[in-house]
């Protein structure tokens, strides 16, 4: 069974995938366009970080960043460093953690979900996933600019 639970972004196998993410992300769009977090920055008070795992294995990660934190309470998230490893692609678990970041992001009250992923092919998967789960493009949001290499998308909870 897979279960999702919070989680330390510097674990070492933690640590290690999203490392192979930023790799991913600066060797499929340009450096000005890649957004994804390390772990350190996982580690904000407003961004909650979770894992997937099955007996012990890491299959994935997600995290949903609080944007207007200072606010009390907040309105709106992003949604970062969603990653699956390579074994658990094609089994779920990428929906499995979108349902949970948006089940909390709904428990927290929260008004919109919104994300940022590539145009280049690479990033299809992902933006079929979010499509499938409600989200539609949006305009830039939060700090972003318009940017070639970049879809933003919302879901209005």
């Amino acid at each position: 069974m897979i279960s999702i639970a919070r989680d330390d972004p510097a674990r070492a196998d933690v640590h290690q995938l999203l490392n192979e993410h930023l790799a991913d992300m600066y060797a499929t769009s340009p450096a000005e366009s890649v957004h994804a977090l390390d772990h350190s920055a996982l580690s904000a008070p407003s961004i909650s970080f979770w894992t997937a795992r099955q007996n012990g294995g890491l299959l994935g990660c997600g995290a949903l960043k609080l944007l207007d934190a200072a606010s009390a309470p907040a309105r709106h998230g992003e949604i970062k460093s969603m990653r699956t490893t390579a074994s658990a692609r094609g089994r779920g678990v990428a929906t499995l953690m979108l349902r949970h970041i948006l089940d909390d992001a709904r428990t927290r009250n929260l008004e919109r979900v919104y994300l940022e992923t590539g145009t280049e092919d690479y990033f299809a998967p992902a933006r079929r996933l979010y499509a499938r789960n409600g989200f539609t493009e949006c305009p830039p949001f939060a700090d972003y600019v318009m940017d070639p290499n970049s879809v933003f998308m919302e879901l209005r909870l």
